[in-house]
């Protein structure tokens, strides 16, 4: 792995490269990991993968846990590793144990032996031997060691054990590791900034290739979580990269960015999907003032529009205009409408394939904000101009409503 800083803006946020596995290109930081499930998007298929921009599109993430049932890992081993396997060659894998959608963290059932997760097939505890073999197996490019997350509202004693079994676990990972992959360092600690950076400063003294901060989604709130962001990016050296999961809105995302992180997860836009709605909000944070006549039936909240609405049953405009996207140059939100209300998964495949394109042009915006040196303008315009249209007539919408 090659990571390279390239530019930083007048705070903490940063671009840089990353060069993977047989990536063709170096990819361009912060970036978008791609969610999946056993290692290709929810919705899209290998063959509508290249529609996505490229090679923004090529950083996958997955959780080795949901190999848990299916092949054997003898069998993915003798194949090459998840790469081979789904004949991705140019591809990007990062592993993480923790997946925001089908394998979360269950602090209460986590033991001095290991991690435990509530996945699709039941609850399983992971150990450290048992994680790294089912990484061997799969060879990702990247893979974060296992960590033992917990929740904001946990005791401080609790916080405390976390972040020790976390760092004992890290030793037992590099000990065990025999892949050729680049080892993330786990940093946790909860909603203590004292723990947070403790753990931090005892990763920094590992011999990893970069760190992944966990711990976020996990109920803190968004205005003390740029503190605990800092109390971790503070110490961690700045030639190596930072990934994060658990920060999928925009505002989120944004906060991660200026504290100096730079790969990202996009569970988010699986939520999105899943719900039938699709991203419109403009890339450069000014929301265009619309009539309220638009946001009949729960449409829109100015980000995003349902377009399960009956609003758009005979609307034959694309999704968001001037999309260059493979849904927005060939179908409209009439077609999507139908599809979604006919339960035909061709309207998640459209919908993921828009919503992905969308937040990979919100990423590219920020890099192209923070190599002008104006991250900072291009974050607070954002923010103020999302603070001013979220709001519905009616009622303020929650974060549960943002991300259903």
């Amino acid at each position: 792995m090659k990571f390279a800083v390239k530019a930083w803006s007048n705070c903490k946020a940063r671009t840089g490269c990353i060069q993977l596995g047989n990536c063709p290109t170096a990819i361009d930081t912060p970036a978008l990991l791609l969610s999946t499930c056993k290692g290709l998007p929810n919705f899209i298929s290998p063959d509508l993968l290249p529609s996505l921009p490229s090679p923004d599109s090529h950083l996958l993430q997955f959780s080795p846990l949901h190999f848990l049932e299916g092949p054997s890992l003898k069998a993915i081993s003798s194949i090459g590793g998840l790469q081979h396997l789904l004949g991705l060659h140019e591809y990007v894998f990062a592993a993480v144990a923790r997946d925001s959608v089908q394998c979360l963290p269950e602090c209460n059932a986590s033991n001095k032996f290991g991690a435990s997760f509530e996945t699709t097939c039941g609850r399983r505890l992971i150990r450290p031997v048992e994680y790294v073999e089912l990484i061997s197996s799969m060879r990702p490019d990247i893979w974060a060691s296992l960590a033992d997350e917990v929740p904001s509202w946990v005791s401080d004693k609790r916080n405390k054990t976390s972040v020790d079994r976390t760092v004992r676990w890290l030793d037992e990972c590099i000990k065990l590791n025999s892949t050729g992959g680049a080892i993330f360092g786990a940093i946790v600690g909860g909603n203590d900034m004292e723990e947070r950076q403790r753990c931090a400063l005892e990763v920094v003294k590992r011999n990893v290739s970069g760190y992944w901060i966990g711990g976020f989604g996990l109920g803190e709130s968004i205005d003390e979580r740029p503190a605990l962001l800092d109390a971790v990016t503070d110490v961690l050296p700045e030639e190596l990269p930072r990934m994060i999961c658990g920060l999928g809105l925009p505002e989120e995302i944004l906060q991660g960015i200026a504290a100096g992180v730079d790969l990202f997860d996009s569970a988010y836009i699986y939520h999105l999907t899943l719900g039938g709605f699709a991203l419109t909000f403009p890339l450069n944070g000014i929301a265009e003032k619309r009539p309220d006549t638009h946001l009949n039936d729960d449409a829109s909240d100015r980000t995003k529009i349902n377009l399960r609405a009956t609003l758009y049953r005979k609307d034959t405009s694309p999704i968001l205009e001037g999309c260059n996207c493979y849904a927005c140059l060939n179908h409209t939100k009439a077609y999507i409408n139908h599809l979604l209300n006919v339960h035909e998964m061709l309207a998640q495949i459209l919908l993921e394939i828009h919503n992905t394109h969308h937040y990979l042009g919100f990423f590219r915006s920020i890099r192209e904000a923070i190599k002008a040196g104006k991250f900072q303008q291009y974050h607070q315009k954002f923010v103020e101009g999302r603070r001013n249209h979220l709001a519905l007539p009616a009622a303020a919408i929650t974060h549960d409503e943002l991300i259903k």
